[in-house]
Formats: structure tokens, C-alpha cells, sequence
């Protein structure tokens, strides 16, 4: 049924002024239930059966990364975007156990799915016997009776009133949709910034103390360097009062699992910088969707000294710079099958079972990758907000879109701008079609808050 959302959202609010009418009328007490069982988004960590990926450590011993590896990342989780836990999932456990009677569901104003256009209300319950009242209808209750040619004109004056309202709101939302949209394209793609509170590393390197002079000016260097040659799809945030920081936000290529994704990295430049390389931490979120991308932050990656290179894929002091660092971890690591980054599969794992093994790895990459953006967009990091706005407003569609493509059996990474570009369907796995339908609801409603209303027709039933 093909149907505008603004005209739902009309037709609803009308339908809402309606019910009220009547139930001054009927003059019955209305019950609710305080709680929640609502769906939670499923937050496991991208090491199960297919994905036990894991990067081999540089101390040519060919050993994988242990604890002590990640412990100069630091163990204070991901500052801004991940410091509590899965939201869904804690409300969820809380209410798994309520004893609800048959057909009576709980819910939770915020945590559910707001209806388009509409104007969520909150009435305070109090306890009585068999149920819960609110006060709205308790006074209901004891209010004088209304006769039925005024309920008759109070019915047409509100009605015509809410159509009025929904022509302002939809004026409002427009608006909106365009002021974000500026925003967006306005972003810079680097930028000087000042607060650097939620910084990985802001309690470290020269943290009120002044650098040297000769490290400020290679610094001052790599940022001209980044101001004139930053790609697409990278953005960067240098800060005035910290010069050892920096932080950066790549969008995920087309073509890959990682695509339309936003992953953040937090930079600090040593005092011996440049002849050490920056060190760099992912915010992973507790997610492992690469090889060289570790749960704990780390990057592996020859440039940085994580790994073994030969030649310039290692660190140069004096020719290496920063924008090598980034570039790399877009072309390399955030790459179309990263399954063959792990040390040794691409000479073990040929033919059909190396690329059968890739298409079930990007499968599992592309669930974490929908994880992170329900993740960024709820906690985005400092001075990236009308990025990460803009961004998802922007493409929102697409990523809904590929999700459709490879529930119906598309290979990850074959929809680039929610079209198709590989004819043949080699199929996906029913759990990965499963995991995506279990999430795509939670998406929907994430981008719909920001103003991408077009994401409705893509909610599963």
C-alpha cells in the first residue's frame, strides 16, 4: 500500500483527537502497564564460529597479539561513543521476566518507535487496584459530561486544526532537512578545534606541557599537508591547545562491507615524532570487523610499526607522514575482502573455499559495520555531530537499501548507491539474512530520528 508519510502522520494525529473525543464520552478509566519489551538490537561481538580472525603480532615470531599488546591502548573502553553498555539490550533483560498478563505488552515512551509526525505525551500512573491509571484518565473520570453537539463541533475544529498543524510541522521538517543538509556539505574536511576532552589520548603525551619548537613545526607540517590533500571519505580535527592529538573519521569505501560505515580514529604524536610513527586508536566498540582492526583499539599496520613491512611499508623518519597513515587504513585494511588480511589465508585458502570463507567473513563485517553506525549516531564524537548527521541523513537510503539486496541473496558489497552492480546472486546465509531482519527495524528508526523519512518503507514486519 503505497501511501505518504505525511499523510500517516495526519491521518494518525486526527485518529488520536478522535479516540480522546470519545473517551470523554464512553467516560471509562484507561489502564497501561509501566516497562518495556521492546526488540533489542543483538550485540555480540564479531568472533563467532566463521570469524575468529586475529593478527599476528610483529615480533617475528609469528605469535598472535596477546593482552599485553593492547594494554598501551589503554583500558578505559571508547570515551565518547561507547561507555555503557547496548542500551536495548540492558532494558530488555530487565523486563524479560515481568509477569504481564496475556496480550498486555510494556513499554517505554522513548525506547519505542515513535509514530511519524506525532506528538509523544508522558501522563504519571498511579497504582490501583487491577492495574495501573493515569491521572489523564483518572480525571476523566470525574469530569461533567459534554453534550453531543459540542463534542460534534470540537471534533471539526480539531480536526481542522490538525491538518493545520501537520502542514506547519511538515514546513518545520523541511527545514530541518535542509539546514542539516548544509551543514553536511559545509563540513570541513579539516579543521582546527579546541575541546579535546573525549580524546583517547588527552590524559597523555604533552598534556600541560609545552612541546619543543622544531616538534611543532614538523606537526604545523603535517597539518598543511592534510589541509591540502585529504581525499574524500576522510576528515580530520587537529586541536589548538593539543598538538600531539588528532582525530579522524573515514567513511567505509563503496564496493566493500564496510561501506557508507563512519569508523573513528584517535591520533597521538609522540615526542620523538617523527622518528617513531603516531600511535593510533580504533573505536571499536568491542567489535572485531577486521583482522588489523583489534577490539582493544589497535591498528595493525606496517606504516605504524604494528607489523612487519619491507622498505617504505614501514615507518620513514622525515619522509612518512600522516596522511600515508590514514590512506592506508582506508585502502588497505577497509578493503573488499579483508578476510585475506589475515597473515597466511590468501596462499592457504584458494579457489572456490578461499572465496567462499571471504563472502561468509564480509557477511559478519557487515553486521558489525550496522552496529557501529546505530552506535555512532547514538554518541557521535566531539566537533563530527553534522558529519555524522549529514552523513546518515545523506544515506540512509542506500544503507537500507543494501540490506534489502543482501537479505534477498546479493553479496556484501555488490549494491553501491542501493543499486545492484554484480548481476549474478551467489546467495547469503540464512543466518546472515536473519541477523540483518532482526536489526534493519532499529536502523529505520535511528535514521527516521535524524529526518531520513523515506526509511519507513524499508521496516520489516
Amino acid at each position: 500500500m503505497d501511501v505518504e508519510i505525511g499523510e500517516l502522520a495526519s491521518l494518525d494525529s486526527v485518529s488520536k483527537k478522535l479516540k480522546q473525543s470519545e473517551a470523554m464520552d464512553d467516560m471509562e478509566n484507561s489502564t497501561s502497564v509501566a516497562g518495556s519489551a521492546s526488540g533489542s538490537l543483538n550485540s555480540h561481538n564479531l568472533n563467532g564460529s566463521r570469524s575468529d580472525m586475529s593478527c599476528e603480532e610483529d615480533d617475528n615470531d609469528g605469535e598472535d597479539a596477546t593482552d599485553d599488546d593492547c594494554d598501551i591502548y589503554g583500558d578505559d573502553g571508547d570515551n565518547y561513543m561507547y561507555g555503557d553498555d547496548d542500551v536495548y539490550s540492558s532494558l530488555q533483560e530487565q523486563f524479560d521476566n515481568v509477569d504481564l498478563p496475556t496480550g498486555v505488552e510494556a513499554s517505554v515512551s522513548w525506547l519505542s518507535d515513535p509514530t511519524p509526525g506525532s506528538n509523544i505525551s508522558t501522563h504519571e500512573s498511579v497504582p490501583v487496584e487491577g492495574g495501573m491509571v493515569s491521572h489523564s484518565a483518572s480525571a476523566a473520570a470525574h469530569a461533567p459530561s459534554i453534550p453531543a453537539c459540542c463534542k460534534t463541533e470540537a471534533i471539526a475544529s480539531s480536526s481542522s486544526s490538525v491538518f493545520a498543524e501537520s502542514s506547519c510541522n511538515e514546513k518545520g521538517k523541511e527545514e530541518s532537512k535542509v539546514e542539516i543538509m548544509k551543514k553536511y556539505l559545509d563540513f570541513k574536511r579539516f579543521d582546527v578545534v579546541d575541546d579535546c576532552s573525549d580524546h583517547h589520548y588527552n590524559r597523555t603525551g604533552f598534556e600541560g606541557q609545552q612541546p619543543p619548537k622544531e616538534w611543532s613545526k614538523k606537526i604545523q607540517d603535517e597539518w598543511k599537508i592534510l589541509e591540502k590533500n585529504l581525499p574524500e571519505m576522510i576528515y580530520v580535527r587537529v586541536y589548538e591547545s593539543r598538538m600531539d592529538l588528532l582525530r579522524a573519521v573515514i567513511v567505509g569505501p563503496q564496493g566493500t562491507p564496510y561501506h557508507d560505515g563512519l569508523f573513528v580514529f584517535d591520533v597521538l604524536f609522540p615526542p620523538t615524532y617523527p622518528d617513531i610513527p603516531p600511535m593510533v586508536y580504533y573505536y571499536s566498540g568491542g567489535l572485531r570487523l577486521n583482522p588489523n582492526l583489534y577490539e582493544c583499539g589497535k591498528v595493525c599496520l606496517s606504516l605504524l610499526n604494528t607489523w612487519t613491512g619491507k622498505g617504505n611499508e614501514n615507518w620513514v623518519p622525515n619522509s612518512s607522514t600522516m596522511l600515508q597513515v590514514l590512506v592506508s587504513i582506508q585502502a588497505i585494511i577497509l578493503n573488499a575482502k579483508p578476510f585475506f588480511n589475515e597473515p597466511g589465508f590468501e596462499s592457504t585458502y584458494l579457489g572456490a573455499e578461499g572465496e567462499k570463507k571471504s563472502r561468509s567473513y564480509n557477511e559478519d563485517v557487515f553486521v558489525s559495520s550496522l552496529k557501529t553506525m546505530v552506535y555512532i549516531l547514538r554518541r557521535p564524537p566531539k566537533h563530527f555531530d553534522d558529519l555524522v548527521t549529514g552523513h546518515f541523513h545523506s544515506h540512509a537510503h542506500d544503507i537500507l537499501s543494501a540490506c534489502r539486496a543482501y537479505m534477498g541473496g546479493a553479496v556484501v558489497g555488490s549494491v553501491v548507491k542501493g543499486k545492484i552492480q554484480d548481476g549474478s546472486k551467489k546467495g547469503t546465509s540464512s543466518e546472515f539474512a536473519a541477523s540483518i531482519r532482526g536489526m534493519i527495524n532499529g536502523l529505520v528508526s535511528s535514521f527516521t530520528k535524524i529526518g531520513a523519512e523515506d526509511s519507513e518503507q524499508f521496516r520489516c514486519s
